[in-house]
């Protein structure tokens, strides 16, 4: 999706607390960012930010690092957190935004900054043979998170595309992690009462697409 250049973007997202312009120095050292040290969650390809703010509001004991590669969408991103925390009465200090190529994420992130949660939203579904490498729960993507994680981390998917959901839930079988919940149907779904939604998750239901999701463990025992 081409995004229209934001030329307030930049500016607004140099003086931002809460984003870091140098990410891979960075690397390891994540929890210098907030200020308190807790579990670190990820958020790949964040997009307008909407999920990430409304889980750093909800989750205080967690910190978030919301990672996408288009500055000019961690502009609106960075909106959209202050707005929400600044109704509830909060400052952002368990929430970070950076630009980054998500496909790269070994170049900032480590298994010493604490990850233990990956969200993957709504990722591009990459539905050519010869893309298929590039899609983010590909194989050669989920043996770099499980690098990150410990065992028992997980990784928690949603896609509206089922061909992507059911091609990934064999990925995840192939590459050391087990798939502890599935549905083909999230929103119909009464287990899952911690939802929260994205943009395109709310764009697509309101066009009648239903939503795949699922939540993959690292086993126990798998090498790093």
């Amino acid at each position: 999706m081409r995004i229209r250049r934001k030329k307030w973007a930049r500016p607004e997202l140099a003086v931002c607390p809460f984003f870091e312009s140098a990410p891979e120095e960075r690397r390891g050292e994540w929890e210098k960012c907030f200020k308190r040290k807790q579990p670190l969650h990820l958020e790949l390809g964040c997009g307008k930010g909407t999920f990430a703010a409304a889980l750093a509001l909800r989750e205080p004991e967690v910190n978030i690092l919301a990672v996408d590669i288009k500055s000019d969408m961690l502009g609106t991103a960075r909106r959209n957190i202050v707005k929400l925390f600044e109704e509830n009465g909060r400052e952002p200090d368990n929430v970070m935004l950076t630009a980054y190529n998500v496909e790269q994420l070994e170049k900032i992130v480590s298994k010493e900054d604490g990850v233990s949660r990956i969200y993957i939203n709504f990722c591009n579904p990459w539905p050519k043979a010869k893309h298929k490498k590039r899609r983010l729960t590909f194989p050669n993507k989920l043996e770099k998170y499980r690098q990150l994680l410990p065992d028992g981390g997980e990784i928690r998917f949603k896609t509206d595309d089922l061909p992507l959901f059911e091609d990934s839930l064999e990925y995840f079988a192939q590459s050391g992690f087990e798939v502890t919940f599935k549905t083909n149907d999230l929103h119909s779904e009464p287990s899952i009462t911690d939802n929260i939604l994205t943009e395109h998750e709310v764009m697509f239901s309101n066009q009648g697409i239903k939503i795949n999701y699922l939540t993959a463990v690292k086993k126990a025992g798998t090498s790093n």
